[in-house]
């Protein structure tokens, strides 16, 4: 965002009207500066001799920044409240000489208490306070390149208010083709606290250009099949507020790799 500079200084008009008539003769009004227009940002994508912007050697991680400058998320549509957006500014983020594939996809992820602490360790050797299931609920393959906006709806229910404390929602906006499994968080941070939560995902891979982390209200009352077992309304949060961030563990983990 660009910024003003407000300048000021000081008019002596009715000193030099005085002046002006005392000696009678005429006083030149002094002359307004000329304004001078802010000059414009320059565009991170501009256009070129065939109206668009090249992109044919563009790495993977080139656009995942392309993407990821232009994705508003659904918590970015705090105004509208409504699902992922790809923005269009002709001049600014192209359009692109080529079209880029991405991958708009929601997942339903759901938390358990892990039940003790002989299962699988989180990668800095502790054991997790939760062990959590990911499941794809809707896909949406996009064709992008800045001359059109692109919009993918929410899935229903999903972000629900009254959806289970259990639960959360994960969405990601991939380069080319939908994640592997083997691509898929296997740590989500995730916080008891009413205050808040962690944004931060680990995937397996350098494709996901943005992505947005819609944590569970209450994983402290959840079983470890993933059910409330208590209100949370009425059950208080384990330790001072805000508590420290929860790491949870793919329930994978918890499985033999049927793989060879």
């Amino acid at each position: 965002m660009g910024g003003v500079l407000l300048t000021s200084g000081c008019s002596s008009g009715e000193d030099s009207a005085s002046a002006s008539e005392a000696s009678g003769t005429p006083t030149a009004s002094p002359t307004s500066p000329e304004t001078t227009a802010a000059p414009s940002p320059t565009p991170p994508y501009p256009t070129g001799p065939d109206g668009c912007h090249p992109n044919e050697d563009w790495s993977t991680a080139e656009k995942a920044e392309w993407v990821k400058r232009m994705t508003d998320t659904p918590k970015d549509n705090y105004i509208t409240g409504d699902g992922v957006d790809i923005t269009s500014i002709p001049g600014y983020n192209g359009p692109l000489c080529e079209k880029l594939t991405i991958q708009v996809e929601f997942w339903k992820l759901v938390y358990g208490v892990a039940p003790d602490k002989s299962g699988p360790t989180l990668s800095d050797g502790r054991a997790p306070d939760y062990y959590f299931s990911i499941t794809p609920v809707k896909r949406r393959e996009l064709r992008v390149d800045a001359a059109t906006d692109k919009a993918v709806a929410l899935p229903p229910g999903l972000y629900a208010e009254d959806r289970s404390p259990c639960v959360g929602a994960l969405v990601t906006i991939t380069i080319g083709k939908r994640l592997k499994d083997k691509e898929l968080p296997k740590e989500i941070g995730v916080t008891g606290s009413v205050y808040g939560d962690t944004e931060e995902v680990d995937f397996r891979t350098k494709r996901v250009a943005d992505y947005e982390l819609s944590p569970p209200k209450a994983p402290r009352v959840c079983s470890p099949e993933g059910e409330p077992t208590a209100d949370p309304n009425v059950t208080p949060v384990p330790g001072a507020l805000p508590t420290d961030i929860a790491p949870s563990l793919d329930l994978e983990d918890l499985m033999p790799d049927p793989s060879p």
